[in-house]
């Protein structure tokens, strides 16, 4: 079985070869990259599994290499900065980053992070293997099997996230659920950081869901949110 693998982009060579040493006594093979054209050239030839990715490079910031790689690949990418306003946050995901974590950044947290996010992955590698992850309302199929989200028959643009976020609100609808519930259901792991990423997803998502009578993604203010619907 070959080993899944990890490219680490970053110019700090101290830090990138400590996420390397940590990446590789859990078998990973990773390579590195020090700015972001390397990190490009490495993205094709190495063929990763996972991306974790510097935001502060030379030549080209981790938000340029990030919106390159998306033109061509849906490989997770997660963020690594020092910045951790909101804004830089919101910038990542929007971007299409899978998750975002803040210099300095505990390794074990690092490591548990990469294992959640390509334990993911190889889920939706293998959908034949996995029990039926479906969810249909009038009008709206939400279907983690496949990774879609049919609007009248007609798929919706998402983000992996984005659908796995809704598909956690909807397989409960009328349920309340906190954002700690959200990022610790989602997101795979005990999640240390902002949870107002949450907010964030929540709101590209009623960007992207056309208005429906049946169903609609609610507030509830001072604990979270909730999918209202019945059920077809």
């Amino acid at each position: 079985m070959s080993k899944q693998k990890v490219l680490i982009v970053d110019d700090d060579p101290h830090i990138a070869e400590l996420i390397s040493l940590y990446l590789t006594k859990e078998c990973y093979e990773t390579a590195i990259a020090a700015d972001g054209p390397e990190a490009l050239a490495l993205f094709r030839s190495f063929a990763p599994d996972l991306i974790l990715l510097d935001i502060m490079l030379p030549g080209m910031d981790g938000y340029q290499v990030c919106r390159e790689i998306r033109r061509e690949s849906q490989v997770p990418i997660m963020m690594l900065s020092a910045k951790g306003e909101v804004f830089d946050k919101v910038l990542g995901l929007e971007l299409g980053a899978d998750d975002y974590m803040i210099k300095p950044f505990d390794n074990k947290e690092m490591v548990a992070r990469v294992k959640a996010i390509l334990r993911r992955t190889k889920q939706q590698e293998k959908p034949a293997e996995t029990p039926a992850r479906q969810v249909s309302f009038p009008d709206l199929t939400i279907n983690l099997n496949n990774y879609t989200v049919l609007f009248k028959g007609e798929p919706l643009d998402m983000s992996a996230k984005e659908m796995e976020i809704l598909y956690f609100l909807a397989s409960s609808p009328g349920q309340v659920f906190t954002r700690e519930q959200i990022l610790d259901g989602v997101w795979g792991y005990e999640y240390v950081g902002d949870s107002r990423t949450v907010d964030v997803y929540i709101k590209r998502l009623r960007q992207k869901l056309p208005l429906h009578p049946a169903w609609q993604l609610s507030t509830v203010w001072g604990v979270g949110y909730r999918f209202e619907a019945a059920r077809k």
